[in-house]
């Protein structure tokens, strides 16, 4: 099978995370725990994030030549950046490694309620959002439909 010229290496590894997560799906899901554990959340956040960074890189490229393209892979980061923020906050919900215990709501609102080296997560998802931030007007990432339609 011949590759075309507009196809490079970094292409290809896409599908390969896709694999693995179809793969660990699979797996762990069957005959996993019934609840997620706050590393499965980590790790999905990670995911995420780095997806949103991805289709950021192809937004801002491919939005100054195809200007309808462009809007919808900005649409798609916006989703994204939203579900990453779900689990984000449902992170923050799971019940503690140890303890089990399930945090206040008040409690997770303050900030940084477990510390170091928990919140690895955070610092990730803080660092994302300062690009969200940049590139993701308010209005966009409350509006219940993201992508605008150009004719």
């Amino acid at each position: 099978m011949s590759r075309s010229p507009a196809s490079s290496a970094a292409q290809d590894f896409v599908p390969f995370a896709t694999a693995a997560l179809d793969f660990h799906r699979a797996l762990n899901i069957p005959g996993g725990p019934l609840v997620t554990s706050r590393a499965e959340l980590d790790s999905l956040h990670a995911h995420l994030i780095t997806l949103h960074g991805l289709l950021d890189a192809h937004a801002v490229r491919t939005g100054t030549l195809i200007p309808v393209e462009g809007d919808l892979l900005r649409a798609a980061r916006t989703r994204i950046w939203q579900a990453a923020d779900h689990l984000h906050t449902a992170y923050h919900t799971a019940p503690r490694r140890g303890s089990g215990e399930i945090p206040d709501r008040e409690e997770c609102q303050s900030g940084l309620p477990e510390g170091a080296p928990e919140l690895t997560i955070c610092q990730r998802h803080q660092a994302a959002a300062h690009l969200v931030r940049r590139r993701t007007t308010p209005a966009d990432l409350h509006a219940p439909f993201t992508g605008l339609i150009r004719h």
